[in-house]
Parts: C-alpha cells; structure tokens; sequence
C-alpha cells in the first residue's frame, strides 16, 4: 500500500516536470529575422575590409619590389640629343596687302663666304636654287662681316661698305655709289658685278632674303653686343637688328630669314687652332654670339634657322669644312639642305626623291 502510494507521488512529481519544461518552452522567446539579415552585413563589412586590405597589401608589396630596369652601368656612348633654335615667324599676311606676286619665288642671298667663294653648281645659292625650285641672286661679298668696322665709313678700309648693314642701307634707299666706288677699289673681281647686280635688282620681285654670315664676327673680333646701342653697326647684333630694320621698312613683303654661323675655329698667336665654342676672343665664344643673334632676330621679328647645333658642329666638322671656318661642297649641301627643310620642306623632299 505504502510503495503504491509513493510510486503514485514519483508519477506525478514527473508528470508537473514535464508540464513545467512543455511550459518554458512554450514561453521562450523565438528568434526575429531581423537578426539574419544584420549578420549577413557584418559579413558583407567584414569581407570588404578583408578585399581593401588586401589589394593594400599586395599594392605596397608590388611598390616595394620595383619594376625591371634596363640601366647598364657599363654602357658607353658619345651619341647625345641636341635640341636646335630655330625660330621659323611667317611673315605676317598684312605686310604683302597691296604687293602684286608675280607667281615666282625669288630668294636673294646677302653673307660673305659661304655664299661667295663658290658660285657655280656647287655654290649654295645654287643649292638652294635647286632644292627649292625658286630663282636665287647671290649678293654675297668675300672678306665681309656683320658688323662695321669703324663707325662711320672710312676710305681706308672699304670693306665696310659691303657689311651687313651697309648692304642693307644701299637696297633700302637705291644708293649704291659708295658701294660701286669701294667695289672699283676691290682686288677681288666679284665685288663690281656683284654691286651691279644688286643695283640692278627689282626689290619689288624679291620674295625672301636669306642672310648667312660664318663665323667671321667672332674671329675679327667684332663687339657681339651693345645693350645701351642695340642698333649700333659696330656691333654683330646691333648691325643685325639696322640692317634688317631699313629692309623692312623699305620692302614689307619680304620674308626675311637669318641662317646663323657654324662652328669653327679661330686662330691663336701660335699659329694653333682654337676651339670657337671654348675660347674667348674677347666678347664671348661663338655659343655666345649664337644666342646673342637669335636674340636680335626675334627683336626684329625675322626667322632664325640654327646652323651651329643643327648642321655643321664640333663633331661633324672635319666632314664638311676646308679648314679652320670654309666650307667644302657637302657643307655647302648640308646648309643648302638645311635651309630647304626648314622653309620648303615639299620642294626639298621632291628635289630628294
């Protein structure tokens, strides 16, 4: 009897357990979706960290490491760029408003020997007439400078008259008889019909002039420049800017184009060559005249082709040069080349071909 009763109570002890977990079960909460979805962005965060510091990682390693290079220490060259100044100004279409063309181009040559001691095929102005097709005249006189030598003229030394700015005065204005008379004095037999040509020329019928002087300035040891007289005609500059100035005040239409010198020596009390670029003679090496011409030709507002680093150089020199500053006829070519390149590009790649 007793055992039954106890066996009774251990039922129903078990029974109330079971109720009481059914129950607790029943009154837990339930998970909300909510919280799915806030831990798929905690993913989504975690694994665009991870990307971010990992593309960091591997960009610094990449940097750190460097890309190949293809230095070789133990390579030797002499070959270097050089960069030419040319400064090419087209003439200005309101300077030709009125002027008839008459349908050829002329090109009038004003310098002193690279013109000058070759006049025939191999001369440069029959260079030039060649590689671009236009009617050249050759106005050059041998001996010349730039500059003058005195600032006004003097009987003693006729050479002045043919000067740069003397020749440009005579073509200005139509006065060629201090030309005339200094060429009667002359014991080269260029100089008179050469003056007479010039005198002869219609101007009107010029479509371009094309200056080149060598390096004679620097040798005869002409001033360069005069800041406080830039139009002094005793200086390289100074004759440059006058001479350019009465030409085109005279003949608007005309293009006017300088073409510097090259390189060349100089010659020393000992008889020994000198390097032009590295020695100077008392107003600058020939960089320096180089840079001071550039210069004046854009004060006047004219082209400025670079002979000195764009044709005939230190490097080059012994190929094209008869000496210490003449040039041979594949100088005289080059420069023909040169000046053809820069200024009728399509005659010259024609007269190539």
């Amino acid at each position: 009897m007793n055992i039954t009763m106890g066996e009774n109570q251990n039922k129903d002890k078990n029974t109330l357990r079971e109720k009481d977990m059914t129950n607790m079960s029943e009154s837990s909460p339930k998970p909300k979706k909510g919280g799915g979805i806030l831990a798929n962005i905690q993913l989504i965060l975690f694994a665009a960290i991870v990307l971010v510091i990992g593309f960091s990682a591997f960009r610094l390693y990449k940097w750190n490491k460097g890309t190949p290079s293809d230095y070789d220490p133990n390579y030797q060259t002499t070959d270097f760029d050089i960069e030419t100044l040319d400064n090419l100004i087209p003439l200005a279409p309101d300077k030709r408003e009125g002027y008839v063309d008459d349908g050829v181009t002329t090109i009038l040559c004003l310098g002193d020997d690279p013109f000058s001691l070759e006049r025939g095929e191999n001369g440069l102005a029959e260079q030039i007439a060649k590689k671009t097709g236009a009617t050249v005249y050759n106005g050059s006189f041998t001996g010349t400078t730039m500059a003058a030598q005195f600032a006004s003229y003097n009987d003693g030394y006729i050479l002045d008259a043919f000067s740069f700015s003397y020749v440009a005065k005579s073509l200005a204005s139509g006065d060629f008889d201090l030309m005339k008379t200094a060429a009667s004095y002359s014991y080269d037999e260029n100089f008179a019909p050469t003056a007479q040509m010039l005198s002869e020329l219609d101007m009107n019928t010029v479509d371009m002039i094309c200056v080149m002087y060598d390096g004679s300035d620097y040798v005869n040891k002409r001033p360069c420049d005069d800041p406080n007289a830039p139009y002094a005609e005793i200086t390289y500059t100074g004759a440059l800017r006058a001479g350019v100035k009465a030409i085109q005040d005279a003949f608007p239409h005309i293009r006017i184009v300088v073409m510097s010198h090259t390189f060349c020596h100089s010659i020393g009390e000992d008889g020994n060559f000198q390097n032009g670029d590295r020695t100077d003679l008392g107003h600058g090496t020939l960089s320096h005249y180089l840079q001071k011409e550039r210069d004046a030709t854009m004060d006047v507002g004219v082209s400025f082709i670079d002979n000195f680093y764009g044709s005939i150089n230190e490097d080059n020199y012994l190929d094209y040069m008869t000496d210490y500053i003449h040039f041979n006829d594949a100088g005289r070519e080059v420069l023909a080349q040169r000046f053809a390149d820069c200024l009728f590009p399509e005659q010259a790649q024609q007269a190539e071909e």
